[in-house]
């Protein structure tokens, strides 16, 4: 395996020729996949990795320079699509890496022909009449409990993010997933996270995007996903019933449908009922 795909603990799996590359989000794996990828493995080739830090990644590959800004993380995200010679990709990203999609299909627009942008923000603190959801103040509160307490912060954090409280068992496997995730790499990424503005950004996109939007969301309330609709100069606005940031692992199969529908792709016929 390449120095390339063994930094991110690339992954290949699927029937099909046209690639889908799933990039998770902060805190998380490639597993958080696991309930998303089957629907789509008879018809496409399956790009899963780590980012440096997550998960199987080589956390030595970590460069503070270079992951500076989620532009150092969407070089990484080329790096993997030129090591495969990848075209015509559809990109699907979650929270965080919805953004990082969104500069690597800004800087290579041919390797790229969907972004698929689940639960994405492009400034999640509040400036002026732009309301990304969070005070400077709060942002700099939630990066000090991280900065002094990173297993504390995740078991808080965790279950807010996921919502779905009648599901304590969601909360619980995002905290797991925080905690594992190498904590200095973690407290770096959340600053570049949560400090980041890509606002300037969207209007540059040339890629068809899909913009995933649950309801109560407290990391990217509705009005994120409506200012990125406005914003992203070809893209679609799907308002899911699902609740929290986190729908490929809270409603897969609502995430799903709106991803075949965004793709041309029919919607699976249910048995009739007996």
């Amino acid at each position: 395996m390449s120095a390339v795909l063994q930094r991110n603990n690339v992954k290949i799996i699927g029937k099909g020729q046209q690639p889908m590359l799933f990039a998770h989000g902060y805190g998380c794996d490639q597993n958080m996949w696991r309930f998303i990828t089957p629907a789509f493995e008879d018809r496409y080739k399956i790009i899963l990795f780590d980012h440096v830090g997550h998960g199987q990644s080589d956390a030595t590959a970590f460069d503070p320079a270079r992951h500076g800004s989620l532009g150092g993380y969407a070089d990484d995200v080329l790096a993997i699509c030129r090591e495969l010679d990848l075209k015509d990709v559809i990109f699907v990203g979650h929270s965080v890496s919805a953004m990082i999609g969104v500069l690597a299909a800004i800087q290579e627009p041919e390797r790229f022909e969907r972004l698929v942008l689940i639960g994405p923000s492009p400034r999640y603190i509040n400036d002026g009449d732009y309301v990304g959801g969070f005070r400077q103040e709060d942002i700099e509160g939630l990066l000090d409990f991280l900065d002094s307490n990173h297993l504390g912060w995740s078991s808080t954090m965790a279950p807010t993010i996921m919502g779905n409280p009648d599901r304590p068992e969601l909360g619980e496997e995002l905290t797991n997933s925080f905690c594992r995730t190498n904590p200095d790499i973690a407290k770096h990424f959340a600053r570049v996270t949560f400090l980041s503005d890509n606002r300037a950004d969207l209007p540059e996109v040339k890629t068809k995007a899909l913009i995933l939007q649950c309801s109560q969301d407290v990391i990217a309330p509705e009005g994120v996903g409506r200012y990125l609709h406005q914003n992203l100069p070809d893209s679609e606005l799907v308002l899911m019933q699902a609740t929290g940031h986190c729908p490929n692992l809270s409603a897969p199969e609502e995430t799903i449908l709106a991803m075949k529908a965004f793709l041309g792709e029919p919607a699976p016929v249910k048995a009739a009922a007996e």
